[in-house]
């Protein structure tokens, strides 16, 4: 299996450093491909606009998806996100690692999103949820909140765990085709002991060992909402 880790923390000494290393760790000893997105590391900008891209569709006026869907028809992605979309286009699994800030992504993370995740490339054509682009791969959300399990609750301070990740779990991974496997949590790294902190570590082990065959999250049919996707672009 061939897997990719978009690792979104500025701390390699965190706890979501330590998540990424065993990931790496444990998927190489069982025999596993793995490729780490260090998007801190690489100085990832997240600011998508014209320098998406080495082709111009309108000079007046940009239109988003007009521009991603020249560059797909014509390799004229930057290379910095053509990597990257390589990298997608390579994987079997791909892992999102970050803290949940502010109940949502940290901004690099959804600027690596905003950029990559382009027309032609991974969606369009009338291809989303069960045949999206990416079908037949899988993702998953490893993260870290910094509060305990019961403040992520329904009756908590925010919403569940589930919810605060359903526009990832369905505007991202879904949408564009892949197999969404139930996320892997850490809550309040900084407020537990060494010993919590390793039996989190030995719970992601089994995760990983397992991602192929990990329970996954029910994906939608493409023809419950042909009706209404098929006049949309995108979930945005």
């Amino acid at each position: 299996m061939r897997v990719l880790i978009v690792h979104a923390h500025h701390e390699p000494t965190s706890f979501n450093g330590a998540l990424t290393r065993h990931a790496v760790e444990v998927l190489t000893a069982a025999g596993h491909e793995t490729v780490v997105s260090d998007l801190y590391a690489m100085g990832f900008d997240p600011v998508s606009d014209r320098r998406n891209f080495t082709t111009v569709a309108d000079p007046e006026r940009l239109k988003q998806q007009a521009e991603e869907a020249l560059a797909s028809a014509s390799d004229g992605f930057a290379p910095e996100l053509q990597a990257e979309m390589d990298k997608v286009a390579w994987c079997d699994a791909m892992i999102f690692q970050f803290p949940i800030w502010w109940l949502g992504l940290p901004a690099i993370l959804k600027g690596w999103v905003d950029r990559v995740f382009a027309v032609g490339r991974a969606y369009g054509g009338g291809r989303f949820f069960d045949r999206g682009r990416f079908v037949g791969k899988r993702a998953m959300c490893s993260l870290t909140v910094g509060g305990p399990a019961e403040v992520y609750s329904e009756a908590g301070a925010y919403a569940s765990i589930e919810a605060i990740l359903f526009p990832i779990h369905r505007g991202v991974f879904q949408f564009t085709g892949f197999t969404v496997v139930e996320p892997f949590v850490v809550y309040g790294p900084n407020r537990i002991d060494e010993d919590e902190r390793r039996a989190y570590l030995l719970r992601y082990r089994e995760r990983l060992l397992g991602l192929d065959s990990a329970p996954a999250i029910t994906v939608p049919s493409s023809a419950d909402f042909q009706g209404f996707v098929s006049r949309a672009a995108s979930p945005g």
